[in-house]
């Protein structure tokens, strides 16, 4: 027998010798006591019962053999390969392979690791850790707008409700007389809902629901309020639900709460933090004025049932004769995971339903609600609010968790990361084009294109070159490496240009006709696949003056057709790697 006491405060009992193999009990209960112990790695009931279960199949499938293993020496890599496939089959390959690394786990305890075969400790080290998809995507702008809208007016309208109740209570207190307010006064005193014997059967509950309302809150007012914690205080759905009652106000500016920060490890899920309370009528803004809130809507609850949790509610037991105080409770003392905080279901029965954003061609559909979801939208914000730098954004995660599991993929995220690209594109291209046009004004002005044919006479007229020079122009003679040269003497010093030929774009002796459009085009291919074996920053730096002075200096003044012909007629350019000095390329 195996005696589980958890860091959550939750017990069990595994009972080893209801599974089969007896050979296998005495080491199994050793090694499912070592991972389930204080120093193990399963500290909640949850995982441990999950432990438990993947044995009880292991254990099982190997009892169905034809010939089972009658203790862990006769373990062979065939029967780990054969639970591997069984599991594949029944369950897909994710689940078979989180099943084998539960046991593997599980088998390397002390307490039974040294009585397995060589083979089969080698056969479970052998599976690869299962790949882990990226987690649930987030909400768009406009739903989470609407989503903590929605939760905003609900959590609203149960304060106002139970202000009501207790205003109604008072009011007796004072001596006035009300047949209601005497019903309240007793139920607030004895916590006692009493069950109305003039109601049918049909109308019985749902009455006596409402009664209690005025009250306490019920269990269909917890997902409003867990939605809107859940967004302001940027925490789970498993922290929230062990949110204990305790606390401290500093200064009466903030709460102090001690929370559970599960899957950290054995000894490091307690993390104390702050949140802001705010003015009183920001309690719905608030991380601190919520909490405060809801632990004032939830105080008459917790004082009948004796809870330390923060979420306390009142629920309707339908058998007579027991204690009506019994349906005050916390409903995830017991277990996180259940039916109690129905999400989906408070999304779609609101007076207005929650929707989903409408797709291209199909009508918007219900919005599904879930803890994760709710998350992953507040940790994209914060992450996109502070500029996307990591370190800051890993606020209860660490960085790797918080990019595989919450950012990775995002629909919100990609959008945002490809806007900031975008946009540090946009300026990197301004700030090459203003380099080549400050040195481009120091060397002779601007850059002389012809567009259309260029006879000399043409170029004559249109490049302002002499006679002689047009000629030798006309006939390709003063071409260099992807244009051509009007005066080899450089115009800022008057004497023999010895710049690289990249330097030719911001000089006013450079000459582009239609008929270097060709190697021009050529040679932007080049700079965009050196711009794929490069870092963004380098590139910029080496090409982008000369990139962004062909693209808008030059391609632009010649006419679509012109680059079309020249695009069916450009060269695979090879003279960039010649025009570079070999040291600039290693």
């Amino acid at each position: 027998m195996v005696f589980f006491h958890g860091d959550d405060g939750r017990h069990d009992v595994f009972d080893v010798a209801r599974l089969p193999l007896p050979g296998w009990w005495i080491p199994l209960a050793g090694a499912l006591a070592q991972r389930t112990g204080p120093g193990g790695g399963l500290r909640t009931r949850t995982s441990a019962s999950g432990a438990w279960w993947c044995l009880g199949r292991w254990m099982r499938f190997l009892a169905g053999l034809p010939t089972p293993p009658a203790h862990p020496g006769q373990l062979t890599a065939a029967h780990v390969e054969g639970f591997l496939r069984l599991r594949t089959v029944q369950a897909g390959e994710e689940t078979a392979l989180s099943d084998v690394q539960d046991i593997k786990l599980l088998l390397d305890m002390d307490a039974i690791v040294s009585l397995l075969p060589s083979e089969a400790r080698d056969s479970l080290a052998r599976r690869q850790p299962r790949s882990r998809s990226a987690g649930q995507a987030g909400y768009s702008d406009g739903e989470f707008a609407r989503l903590l809208s929605a939760a905003r007016a609900d959590v609203a309208q149960i304060r106002d409700r139970i202000r009501a109740g207790e205003e109604l209570v008072r009011r007796h207190r004072d001596g006035r007389r009300d047949a209601k307010a005497a019903m309240l006064a007793d139920m607030a005193a004895s916590g006692r809902v009493p069950r109305l014997r003039d109601a049918s059967l049909h109308d019985h509950l749902p009455r006596r629901i409402e009664l209690a309302q005025h009250l306490f809150l019920h269990l269909r007012d917890l997902p409003p309020l867990m939605v809107l914690l859940c967004a302001l205080t940027e925490r789970n759905g498993e922290t929230l639900k062990e949110l204990p009652a305790q606390h401290k106000i500093l200064d009466r500016r903030a709460v102090e709460v001690t929370l559970i920060k599960r899957r950290r490890g054995p000894r490091r899920w307690f993390e104390t933090v702050t949140w802001e309370i705010g003015p009183a009528h920001r309690a719905l803004h608030t991380p601190g004025g919520l909490y405060l809130l809801i632990h004032k809507l939830t105080a008459r609850s917790r004082a009948f049932c004796g809870s330390d949790r923060l979420f306390c509610a009142w629920r309707n037991i339908l058998e007579v004769g027991g204690d009506d105080v019994d349906e005050h409770y916390p409903p995830f003392a017991d277990k996180l995971w259940g039916g109690e905080v129905k999400l989906a279901k408070w999304a779609g029965d609101r007076r207005r339903p929650l929707l989903a954003d409408a797709s291209e061609g199909a009508e918007a559909g219900p919005l599904q609600v879930t803890f994760n979801r709710i998350k992953t939208s507040t940790e994209v914000r914060r992450t996109r609010r502070l500029g996307g730098h990591l370190p800051s954004a890993a606020k209860s995660n660490t960085m790797q968790v918080l990019f595989r599991n919450y950012l990775g993929g995002d629909p919100v995220i990609v959008e945002w990361a490809h806007q900031v690209l975008g946009e540090a594109l946009v300026d990197a291209e301004q700030s090459a084009l203003r380099a080549h046009e400050q040195v481009l004004n120091a060397a002779g002005g601007s850059l002389r294109v012809v567009t259309g044919p260029a006879d000399a006479e043409v170029l004559q007229h249109e490049a302002g070159l002499d006679a002689e020079s047009a000629r030798r122009a006309a006939d390709g003679e003063l071409d260099t490496a992807w244009t051509a040269c009007g005066d080899h003497a450089h115009p800022a010093t008057g004497k023999t240009c010895e710049a690289s030929f990249l330097a030719c774009f911001h000089c006013g002796n450079c000459l582009v006709t239609r008929d270097h459009l060709p190697r021009l085009l050529g040679l932007m291919d080049a700079l965009a696949e050196r711009r794929q074996a490069m870092s963004e920053a380098e590139w910029w730096r080496r090409y982008g003056p000369a990139w962004a002075a062909i693209r808008h200096d030059i391609l632009a003044k010649f006419s679509p057709a012109e680059r079309e012909h020249a695009e069916r007629a450009k060269p695979a350019d090879a003279l960039l790697d010649l025009v570079e000095e070999p040291w600039e390329q290693l």
